[in-house]
């Protein structure tokens, strides 16, 4: 393959991490990586140390993009939940087209898309961006490959809160009903979209869906907790009135990504997250990571400590 460098954008995000894992996984296979980042931080500099070249700039700045782009022809484009996503990917397809050579322009997006139709939105301003942000992006007339993942593992859902009221009373609480879901670990995200940078002409012009390896109600989840903790795990339905009154504002979330979430938790309830793809045993050749797999692979966040600490 070429060996300009591969442009990952987001590589320094912190929910789900998926640029970061990116870059990790390119660079342990000796691949040449250029990262954009908004800030020259502490984890900037932990890009720095694997041998990743950084550019900081802003994605909703076309001359930041330009920048960044330049030299390379392909690329990961990935941006947190936040209010100028739209604003960022048309930026950065503009830059794109313009440059011209680009052989492969591999975006991240959400498996709710996949359910989307222009008379059949969610209220998610989030998603509708991501929705109009694919629209945009097959117009472009770039070679354009979408993932679309279903909700991370590591999101708030499944890891953090999770964490939180496990530690304090060996629970998981959250307003999903007898919903099930199938939660994808980030990093398995992450293998596909290195895979496709690396060899991306088998995917031009597709969407990839992925989900983790089966799709169960929040029981199942906590059963599959308790076999990777080793003590019993129980999922506690809290009313879904209840949950968005109270624990949700509770977190200081900004409000975008508030509504974001609360959209996400009644989607769930609606059992709209019950998805089961086989896309990432297809490109990867295994099966995606199970919760079980996933917890007993971070001690670091589920370990057994005092909750009064």
């Amino acid at each position: 393959m070429s060996q300009s460098p591969i442009l990952v954008t987001g590589a320094a995000g912190r929910i789900g991490g998926v640029g970061g894992e990116v870059v990790d996984i390119l660079r342990s296979r000796g691949l040449p990586v250029r990262a954009l980042v908004r800030t020259d931080d502490d984890r900037a500099q932990a890009l720095r140390s694997t041998g990743t070249e950084v550019v900081v700039g802003d994605l909703t700045r076309t001359e930041d993009v330009a920048r960044a782009l330049d030299g390379c022809r392909r690329m990961y484009f990935g941006m947190s939940v936040s209010p100028p996503y739209l604003e960022a990917t048309i930026a950065t397809a503009a830059v794109a087209r313009e440059q011209g050579d680009l052989e492969v322009f591999v975006n991240i997006s959400q498996l709710t898309v996949s359910q989307m139709t222009l008379r059949a939105m969610t209220d998610s301003l989030q998603q509708r961006m991501h929705w109009l942000g694919e629209q945009a992006l097959n117009w472009s007339g770039l070679p354009v490959v979408h993932v679309r993942a279903t909700v991370f593992l590591q999101h708030f859902f499944f890891s953090q809160w999770a964490a939180e009221s496990i530690a304090k009373d060996g629970t998981i609480r959250l307003p999903f009903g007898g919903a099930k879901t199938s939660p994808i670990d980030a990093r398995d995200v992450a293998e596909v979209i290195a895979a496709v940078l690396e060899q991306p002409e088998a995917h031009l012009g597709k969407v990839i869906e992925l989900t983790g390896p089966r799709s169960q109600d929040m029981r199942a989840v906590a059963a599959e907790y308790s076999e990777a903790l080793g003590r019993t795990i129980n999922y506690v339905d809290v009313p879904m009135e209840e949950w968005r009154t109270r624990d949700l504002p509770a977190r200081g979330l900004p409000g975008h990504v508030a509504s974001h979430v609360e959209i996400m938790a009644q989607l769930h309830a609606d059992n709209r997250y019950d998805r089961l793809t086989h896309d990432f045993k297809a490109i990867i050749g295994r099966p995606a990571t199970s919760i079980r797999d996933y917890v007993a692979r971070h001690p670091e966040l589920f370990a057994l400590r005092d909750a009064t600490v």
